[in-house]
C-alpha cells in the first residue's frame, strides 16, 4: 500500500483525481476579471501587460545602493524594491548605541532625506514604481519619498509606489515592531487617510504573508492570518470614517512562493477568491475595492546554504508559482542569500530566471492555465475551506489584533515551524542536498559582506548635517508631531515638514516613543 501524500499544509493528495471531484466543487463559470476573481484580476492578465519584474535591492550606504539600482534598471527591471537595515527599520539613527553592528548590513541605511536624496540620486520618481520594506517607521520613510518627489517636481498624481506598512505580522511573526498595536493602527490608518488625496497612486499598505511564512507557517496559514489582518486594516479605517471604495483600491498584499507548486498555485487562487467576498461583506461595492492585488517573493526559508546553486531550481519552481497563480509584481531571491546579501551575479541570474519564464516558458500566454485541472480546482478549494476554519477562529477571538495580543497566531506559527523541522531531520520531509543527496565536499561560494565602516561614514554624515540644518525649526517640528500624537490630527503632513526640515528618522521616531511607548 503506498503511503499517504499530503501538501506542505498538510492536506492530503489522492493518488488520482477525475472529473467527479470538481463536479462537487459546483465551479463557478466566472471569466478572469470577473468576481471573485479566482481566475486573475485583469481579463487578459499577462497578455495585456506583464507582471511587474522587481529586484530587492538595498544595502551598506545610499550611494552604494544606487549603484546596484542604476545596474538593475539597466538589466530590465520594471520596478525598484527596497530593503532598509535594521536600525531604520526599529526607528534608530545609525549614530545610537544599539545600531552597532547593524548599519548597513541587511538593507541600506536611511537616516535623513539627504540619504533618500542620494538613494534615488539620477532616477526620475515619476517614472518608477518603488516598493519599500519598512513597516513601523513605514510613514517617515513615505514622508521621505514624497518630500525627493517635491524636490524633483514631480506631479505626486503621478508618483507609484507601495510601504509594506503592515504592522500587525510584525508583532505575530517578524518583531521590528516600535509602538504598542492601537497606536500603530492610528499610524496606519493617518496614511490611508493622507494618501487618498495627496498620493492618489500609492498603494498604501502591503498586507503581508511573506515574513509569516518565512517565520514556519503552512500555506494554509499564510492566507487565513493575513486576510484576517487585512481585515483588521479595513475595520480600523472604517471606524475613522473612511470609504472603503477609495481605500479599499489602494489595498495590496505580499506573499510568499514555496516549493509545493500546485499548492502555492491553489493559495493563491483562494486568497483572491476569499478577499473579494471579505471586501463585499464589509461593504464595497466597487469592483477594483474588492480584487486582490499582490506582490510576491520567493521563499527565502527555502534558500540552502548546502550545495547553493540548487537554488536556482528552486527559485524557478518558485516563479512559476507565482505567474501561474497570477501575481502583479515578483522578486527572485538571488542563488547565493542563504550565505550573504545577493552578490551582482546572483542578482541577474535571479532576474534572468524571471525573465525566461516572461518570454521563453509560453506560461503567460493565457490566463489562469491551470483553471479547470481536477487537482488545482481541487486544492483550491481545500486551501479555502482550511483558512477559513482558521479565520473564524481569529474572529471569534475579536480579531487580528485580539488573536496577537493572546499569542494565537504566533503559537500556530511556531507550531508549524516545529512539526516542519522535525519532518526535516526525521527524513519524512527530503530536502535535496541537506538530508538526502548530500556532497562530502563543497565549492565555495564568494560572499558579499558589508563591513562596520559603514557606520562610520552614517555618523559623520549625521554630525555633518545636524552642524547645517535650522534647529529652531527642527524643534518646532518634533513639537508639532508630540501634540498630534496626543489627539487626532493627521500626522502625516506634520512629519513630511519634518523630514523637509532635515529632521532624522531617529527624532521622528523617539518623538512617538514619548507619547506611545514602546511594544514589549
Amino acid at each position: 500500500m503506498p503511503s499517504k501524500k499530503t501538501t506542505d499544509s498538510g492536506i492530503e493528495i489522492k493518488a488520482c483525481y477525475t472529473a467527479e471531484d470538481i463536479e462537487a466543487l459546483k465551479l463557478s463559470t466566472e471569466m478572469p476579471g470577473e468576481f471573485p476573481y479566482t481566475r486573475g484580476v485583469q481579463a487578459d492578465m499577462y497578455r495585456g501587460k506583464l507582471w511587474t519584474m522587481r529586484q530587492y535591492a538595498g544595502f551598506s550606504t545610499a550611494e552604494e545602493s544606487n549603484k546596484r539600482y542604476h545596474y538593475l534598471l539597466s538589466q530590465g527591471v520594471m520596478g525598484l524594491s527596497v530593503a532598509f537595515d535594521l536600525p531604520t527599520q526599529i526607528g534608530y539613527d545609525s549614530d545610537h548605541a544599539l545600531s552597532e553592528g547593524e548599519v548597513g548590513k541587511v538593507g541600506v541605511a536611511i537616516d535623513s532625506l539627504e540619504d533618500m536624496e542620494l538613494l534615488f540620486k539620477g532616477i526620475e520618481l515619476e517614472k518608477v514604481s518603488t516598493s519599500m520594506t519598512i513597516n513601523a517607521t513605514g510613514f517617515i520613510l513615505l514622508a521621505m519619498y514624497v518630500a525627493l518627489a517635491k524636490k524633483q517636481g514631480a506631479d505626486l498624481n503621478k508618483i507609484a509606489g507601495t510601504i509594506q506598512n503592515d504592522i500587525l505580522k510584525e508583532y505575530a511573526a517578524r518583531g521590528t515592531y516600535i509602538y504598542p498595536p492601537k497606536p500603530s493602527m492610528r499610524i496606519i490608518t493617518d496614511i490611508f487617510e493622507w494618501c487618498s488625496s495627496s498620493l492618489p497612486k500609492w498603494n498604501t499598505i502591503s498586507i503581508s504573508g511573506y515574513h509569516i511564512r518565512e517565520a514556519g507557517s503552512t500555506a494554509v496559514q499564510e492566507i487565513a492570518f493575513t486576510l484576517s489582518n487585512g481585515k483588521a486594516y479595513v475595520e480600523a479605517a472604517l471606524a475613522k470614517g473612511l470609504d472603503i471604495n477609495v481605500f479599499g483600491k489602494r489595498l495590496s498584499f505580499f506573499f510568499n512562493a514555496h516549493n509545493n507548486l500546485f499548492e502555492e498555485v491553489a493559495k493563491f487562487r483562494a486568497a483572491r477568491r476569499m478577499w473579494a467576498r471579505i471586501m463585499k461583506d464589509l461593504g464595497a461595492t466597487d469592483e477594483k475595492a474588492m480584487m486582490l492585488r499582490f506582490h510576491t517573493q520567493t521563499g527565502g526559508a527555502t534558500l540552502t546554504a548546502q550545495q547553493p546553486l540548487n537554488n536556482i531550481s528552486r527559485v524557478t519552481i518558485q516563479t512559476l508559482a507565482a505567474v501561474l497563480g497570477g501575481t502583479q509584481s515578483l522578486h527572485t531571491n538571488g542563488y547565493d542569500e542563504a550565505l550573504s546579501l545577493p552578490t551582482e551575479e546572483a542578482a541577474r541570474i535571479a532576474l534572468r530566471t524571471q525573465q525566461i519564464v516572461a518570454f521563453e516558458s509560453g506560461a503567460p500566454d493565457t490566463v489562469d492555465p491551470l483553471a479547470g485541472s481536477y487537482f488545482v480546482e481541487s486544492l483550491t478549494d481545500e486551501v479555502e475551506n482550511k483558512a477559513w476554519d482558521l479565520m473564524n477562529k481569529i474572529t471569534a477571538m475579536g480579531g487580528s489584533v485580539s488573536a496577537i495580543e493572546q499569542g494565537f497566531m504566533q503559537e500556530e506559527i511556531a507550531r508549524s515551524a516545529f512539526d516542519y523541522q522535525r519532518n526535516i531531520e526525521s527524513g519524512d520531509k527530503i530536502i535535496v542536498g541537506v538530508n538526502k543527496f548530500t556532497i562530502d565536499k563543497e565549492n565555495p561560494v564568494p560572499g558579499f559582506k558589508i563591513d562596520d565602516s559603514i557606520r562610520q561614514l552614517q555618523t559623520a554624515k549625521l554630525a555633518a548635517l545636524k552642524s547645517k540644518r535650522d534647529q529652531v525649526k527642527v524643534a518646532e517640528c518634533l513639537s508639532a508631531i508630540k501634540a498630534a500624537a496626543s489627539g487626532t490630527t493627521n500626522l502625516m503632513p506634520l512629519v513630511v515638514e519634518a523630514v523637509e526640515t532635515y529632521c532624522t528618522l531617529g527624532e521622528i521616531a523617539d518623538t512617538l516613543r514619548q507619547v506611545y511607548g514602546e511594544h514589549r
